[in-house]
Formats: structure tokens, C-alpha cells, sequence
């Protein structure tokens, strides 16, 4: 009796799985069909949304995570807005506005001979605070290396596992390994030496009462120490007005001028030169100037080249980020051993990838093309060397 009603027991068993096994196939389709319908339903919501240019929450995160965080200033911007340019060389400085565009930027334009301002676009960005030089600040490490017999032009310097550079080739490419270790052979204190004899941290302007004097650290910066300062001016703010003193010095062989900046016709007619210091460093020039030609012709300020042009302009790029921007440089000369005409520097910030160096050689080498097309560098050392001061306006050219 026992075994019959085990019998009945297990059979009653096996039943009830079979039917709930089938019961679960029957409603699986179903499962699958509301699956499906869920899935169709997500995928037509996307595309609708895709369609309609709206973002998505995930996006949205990310863009804020990115753009708003780390690039906060706007690539392009009226960056004419405020300037008074009543006295400004309407050559120049119309040359500079056009090359500038709608890149929210500066540019600084010097006489070399002279120390006198030519033009300045932006002048609120020109005369603010500084920003890190970036590779711009090479030049100067190489002449403080030169004159310190720390290198030569040809001294080979490691930047890599088997391979080398001289200082031509390290200032085509900018490269960064080379003037680590260039500035690490000279020392922190050596490098700030030839800093401030070169205008950096103090006032590059006479009388120019918004400028601010930028500045240089006291001790090694604590991100790379003296060998980052050396190669993007880690520490170091500089002012497209500074820098632009500076290319007039290695410009004119080593006079370092007070930048004078007329907006006035009192301080218009009298002008005069004012030299804060000399500089002997002519000596070093060539080496110096063979490296910023080649960054021209073959290196990272390539894009400001004119195969047209028969006397080429000297430079150097410098890009990097500071504070949430991206920023973008070119420091730079108009190359002539007689009468060097105009210093040239442009500054870009944005918060896009193409805010750097080369984008502000390429600026500049849109305005030296044009001043060549006008014949205005060329007039102007005609005019220099009949004679006429160079930081007279009133001389005619041609239009």
C-alpha cells in the first residue's frame, strides 16, 4: 500500500513538471516579442533623438566633463573689441586685424630699430598678467646656453635612446628633450639669470600704464623643476609684449629697448628711443637665428613660409595649456642683417585643437605676406637708410 501510493505520489510529480515546463515555452515568444518591442522602441527614441541634434544625458555629462572644465575660453572672438588704435600704423595693424580673423588672440608688432609699438590687436590680452610661454621661451635658454659655452651649435645632445640633436635641429622641431637637458646643465639660478637680463618679469613697456610686468619664479618650479622651465617656461608668465622686446633684441643684435606705445599726437612728435640695456650677444646670433630660420622652413613654423618671398622671416611656435585654455604662439622677426624692420608676435587661446603654435605661425605669415605685397618692409629700409628715423610714420608708402 505504501509503495503503491509512492507510485502515484511520483507520477502526480513528473505531471506537474511537464505542464509547467510547457507553460514556460508557451510564454517565452511572448517574453521575446515584448524584448524585441522594447528594443525597437529604445532604438526609435535614439534615432529621433539622433535626428533632432539633441544630445544625449550621456553626452551631455561628457561635454560638461570636458569643454566647460578644461577649455573655458572661446576659441573665436571680436578681438578688436576696446582697443584704441587712433595712432596705431593703419598698415600694419590693418594687416594684423585681417590675418587675425575671428581667432580670439593678440598680436604685437614692434620696430626693432626703435622700441616704438606699431601696432597692438587686443591690447587687453597684450598688456594682461602672462600666460606661459610655452616653446617660445627656447631662444632665450639657447642664447644663455650659448653664451655659458654649455653648448655650441654643434654640440649633439641625447633626447632619446640612440639618438641626438644639435641646436638647429632642436629648434626646427622644438624639441623638448633637448632643453631639459640643456637646462639642467645650466642650473635653475643661471637660467633665471639670463631671463631677466633678457626683459622677462619686469616692465617691457615706457609709460604704458595698463601693462602688467608678468613674472619669474623664485625657486624651481615644482612640476619639472628648472629642465620643464627650460623647455615650455614651466613658472614663467610672459606678456606678447615682452616677448615681442625680446625678438626685437635678438632682431636688432642686442639692444634691448623700452617698448614706447604713442597714442597721443604729443608722445607721437616726440618720440625718442629709449634703451633700457645692451646685450653683448651678437656673437651668438647666428646659431641662434640658423635654428628659428629653419623652424620657418622646414620645422614646426612651416606654415608661416612663402616660397615667394626672397627674404623670410625668423620665428619660433610655442603651444601648450594653461588654467583651462589652449594656447597657441609665434614669436618672430622680419629677417634682414642691415635694417631689421618689424618684430611680429601672436598670441591664440581656445579651447579647441586648433589653438597652437603652427595656427599662429600661419596668422603671421599672413601679414608678412601682406606688408610684402605693399612693399612696406622693403620702403621702410629704404627709408632707414636714406635717412628718415624709422619710427616715423609720416613717410609715404605705398598704399
Amino acid at each position: 500500500m505504501l509503495r503503491l501510493s509512492n507510485s502515484r505520489f511520483f507520477s502526480a510529480l513528473l505531471c506537474l513538471l511537464v505542464v509547467w515546463d510547457l507553460s514556460a515555452s508557451a510564454a517565452a515568444p511572448a517574453t521575446r516579442k515584448a524584448s524585441a518591442v522594447t528594443v525597437r522602441n529604445i532604438a526609435t527614441r535614439s534615432s529621433a533623438r539622433f535626428a533632432s541634434g539633441a544630445p544625449s544625458k550621456r553626452s551631455i555629462r561628457h561635454r560638461h566633463s570636458t569643454t566647460h572644465s578644461r577649455y573655458g575660453v572661446p576659441t573665436f572672438a571680436d578681438s578688436t573689441n576696446g582697443d584704441i588704435a587712433e595712432f596705431d600704423d593703419p598698415i600694419v595693424r590693418q594687416a594684423a586685424v585681417e590675418a587675425l580673423g575671428h581667432y580670439n588672440g593678440s598680436v604685437v608688432a614692434i620696430d626693432p630699430n626703435s622700441g616704438r609699438v606699431l601696432s597692438v590687436v587686443n591690447q587687453k590680452l597684450a598688456f594682461s598678467d602672462g600666460f606661459i610661454p610655452c616653446s617660445t621661451i627656447k631662444p632665450a635658454i639657447a642664447l644663455a646656453a650659448l653664451e655659458e659655452s654649455v653648448i655650441t651649435r654643434d654640440t649633439m645632445v641625447p633626447v632619446a635612446r640612440r639618438r641626438y640633436m644639435n641646436l638647429t635641429e632642436a629648434m626646427a622641431h622644438s624639441n623638448n628633450k633637448f632643453f631639459e637637458e640643456v637646462g639642467r646643465r645650466m642650473g635653475f639660478e643661471t637660467v633665471s639669470r639670463y631671463a631677466h637680463l633678457l626683459g622677462l618679469g619686469e616692465l617691457a613697456g615706457y609709460g604704458i600704464p595698463e601693462e602688467h610686468p608678468g613674472g619669474l619664479p623664485s625657486e624651481p618650479p615644482k612640476n619639472g623643476g628648472v629642465a620643464r622651465m627650460s623647455s615650455f617656461g614651466e613658472g614663467i608668465h610672459i606678456t606678447p609684449l615682452q616677448l615681442a622686446s625680446l625678438a626685437s633684441t635678438v632682431a636688432n643684435g642686442g639692444t634691448l629697448y623700452y617698448a614706447q606705445y604713442p597714442r597721443t599726437p604729443e608722445e607721437r612728435q616726440n618720440f625718442a628711443p629709449r634703451i633700457k640695456r645692451k646685450l653683448d650677444i651678437e656673437p651668438l646670433l647666428p646659431e641662434l637665428r640658423e635654428g628659428m630660420l629653419a623652424a620657418v622652413l622646414y620645422g614646426t613654423a612651416r606654415s608661416s613660409y612663402d616660397r615667394n618671398e626672397v627674404e623670410q622671416h625668423l620665428g619660433k611656435t610655442g603651444t601648450c595649456s594653461e588654467q583651462g585654455s589652449r594656447l597657441g604662439w609665434f614669436v618672430s622677426y622680419a629677417a634682414d642683417q642691415v635694417h631689421p624692420r618689424i618684430a611680429l608676435v601672436v598670441l591664440l587661446r581656445g579651447n579647441t585643437h586648433r589653438v597652437m603654435g603652427p595656427t599662429a605661425a600661419l596668422v603671421a605669415g599672413r601679414i608678412y605676406h601682406r606688408l610684402h605685397e605693399l612693399n612696406y618692409i622693403t620702403a621702410t629700409r629704404l627709408d632707414a637708410a636714406a635717412g628718415t628715423p624709422s619710427f616715423d610714420n609720416s613717410s609715404s608708402r605705398p598704399q
